[in-house]
């Protein structure tokens, strides 16, 4: 029966030569050979036909653009210190899509950008409908890598740069500042901003679908930096210019003041200081009325700081000599509608002691003797009501009254300082006339290579004639005597004005000026220091500003390497 069965499951088994094993290995084998052929074929689709499709769908979703921010360029003083630079800091941001709603890491994350739980929930709960939002602005890299080192899903950086002004509050207002898009708003960083900023580049990096950084591929075009400013200031003499006046400043419990020093010999401002300052690198708290360049964008009515001008202007044009005697008696005068005083009677005067005496009759007379206004036309030729040309952002012309309006009273009052207005740089520029034999030297806040020639305005024998006034005007027992600088001789002139308001002249508010040229043997310096409101006795400009000259022109020129005048070295011998 074995044998039966045997034969019988033998009996139902096909040789593999049989018809139908031999279909059923085709259809086996077909089948086989059909879907390599369908994968080969997909391979193919894949890699060469749908290729630039899938490779752009890719890129799409992979590879993004990124800036590369450009390094704004230094300012520099003369001697290469730094006054503004950049400094690397990261911008935190968040897509509020992607930020969990986890509460332990949203207390992480708060603690550690130092902000509020219920605050950061607000912001995030606000921009909920954005992929984009700011976390933080302009933090240190140590910082920020705190907060990235959380692994808050969502958080992401940004490299940018951030200013930093090493000097602070000592040079605020002549650099400016910029806003946290490191983008110039005021000062020197507005009208350079252009040079400064630089071009930013591009990147092609590759990124995963939450938006984080996984290589950086090409540098499409690299960032440029900006360009390097040096300007003519010294940092070392602007800051004991600013320690002087804001001593000063305090001392009267004055509104503020002003210190503009140049060089005599090329005309580049080394100093320019103001009060009330600010702190460039932390403005919480900050008074605008701090933000103001009162040297450059704020006239005044000069007063008596110009009667050497004036001076000079009648010289040159010839009837005067310095012997030449005034009758100012019995000290005031009418003319027109209006009465000019002087501080009392002083007789005969020549015009050396005119200028001692800060004479507004002995002025007045002098002018009226001439049928041309000769002074408002020297004003303008020394730059009076115009711009300076320095390019610092709302510098201002001053006015010189136009000759339509000028009477009797106002050329008398232009000789001695009223009816015109003028900046203390103006004025310290005007000087440089004095100092160089009759060259009118154009300011400049950026260091020069080559000295310009300067140009020509009145005749070197008056310029000599008027610093030799000028420096008997400085000595012990005249209303300058403070100014005095011991070793140097100095050559200056004070000025006390009455402020204006709506109603016209005010009683009780003055500003106190000096202008000063030292040393007088051969000007190195030119400065113009102006103390605005001083409160109590003390607010004429002898008792006010002429003290700041002294302190500021003496450490000034002791820095500065300038020996002291011969005749006081003889003196002293």
């Amino acid at each position: 029966m074995s044998t039966e069965v045997r034969s019988g499951v033998s009996s139902r088994r096909r040789p593999p030569g049989s018809p139908m094993g031999r279909l059923r290995y085709g259809v086996m084998l077909g089948l086989v050979l059909l879907g390599l052929g369908l994968l080969v074929g997909r391979v193919v689709t894949l890699h060469v036909v749908d290729r630039p499709f899938l490779k752009g769908q890719g890129d799409a979703r992979t590879l993004r653009t990124d800036s590369l921010p450009a390094h704004r360029g230094m300012i520099a003083d003369r001697h290469g210190e730094p006054l503004a630079i950049s400094t690397p800091v990261v911008t935190l941001w968040a897509n509020p899509q992607d930020v969990p709603e986890d509460p332990i890491q949203r207390v992480q994350l708060a603690s550690a950008l130092d902000m509020d739980l219920e605050a950061l929930n607000e912001r995030l709960a606000r921009y909920a409908e954005r992929e984009f939002m700011y976390l933080r602005r302009q933090l240190t890299p140590e910082a920020a890598q705190r907060v990235l080192d959380l692994r808050v899903p969502g958080v992401y950086r940004q490299d940018e740069y951030k200013r930093y002004y090493p000097a602070g509050e000592v040079a605020a207002q002549l650099l400016g500042v910029t806003n946290v898009d490191d983008k110039g708003q005021e000062g020197l960083e507005l009208a350079y901003q252009p040079y400064l900023a630089g071009t930013p580049g591009r990147r092609r990096v590759l990124k995963d679908r939450r938006g984080r950084l996984v290589r950086d591929l090409e540098v499409l075009r690299p960032a440029k930096p900006g360009g390097e400013l040096t300007l003519a200031i010294d940092q070392r003499l602007q800051y004991m210019a600013y320690r002087e006046l804001k001593a000063a400043v305090a001392e009267h419990d004055a509104d503020g003041g002003v210190v503009v020093m140049l060089d005599a010999r090329t005309g580049e401002v080394l100093a320019m200081a103001n009060q009330p300052s600010y702190n460039p690198n932390n403005r919480a708290g900050l008074d605008p009325q701090g933000l103001r360049n009162r040297a450059i964008v704020d006239p005044y009515e000069p007063g008596s700081v110009v009667k050497p001008l004036a001076m000079a202007a009648m010289l040159d044009a010839g009837g005067l000599s310095p012997n030449t005697v005034v009758d100012t008696s019995p000290g005031w005068m009418r003319i027109d509608r209006f009465t000019i005083r002087d501080f009392r009677n002083y007789g005969d005067l020549d015009l050396p002691s005119i200028l001692i005496k800060s004479s507004n009759i002995g002025m007045s007379k002098l002018a009226l003797r001439f049928d041309e206004p000769i002074v408002p036309q020297l004003y303008r030729r020394l730059g009076f009501g115009q711009a300076p040309g320095t390019g610092f952002p709302g510098e201002s012309t001053g006015e010189v009254p136009a000759p339509v309006r000028w009477s009797s009273s106002q050329w008398a009052a232009l000789a001695y300082g009223y009816g015109l207005s003028v900046t203390p740089l103006q004025l310290a520029s005007a000087y440089t006339a004095i100092a160089n034999e009759g060259r009118l030297l154009p300011p400049s806040l950026l260091r020069l290579d080559e000295p310009v020639a300067g140009e020509p305005v009145i005749s070197p024998e008056v310029a000599r004639r008027v610093l030799d006034m000028m420096d008997q005007v400085v000595e012990p027992g005249t209303g300058a005597r403070r100014a005095e600088v011991p070793g140097y001789r100095v050559a200056g002139k004070t000025g006390t004005v009455r402020k204006t308001n709506a109603s016209g002249y005010q009683k009780n508010a003055y500003r106190g000026f000096f202008v000063g040229i030292a040393p007088v043997s051969n000007p190195r310096i030119v400065m113009a220091v102006m103390i605005d409101h001083p409160r109590g006795d003390s607010y004429y400009g002898g008792a006010v500003a002429a003290p700041v000259f002294s302190s500021v022109a003496g450490s000034a020129l002791r820095l500065l390497d300038v020996p002291p005048d011969q005749h006081d070295v003889a003196e002293t011998e």
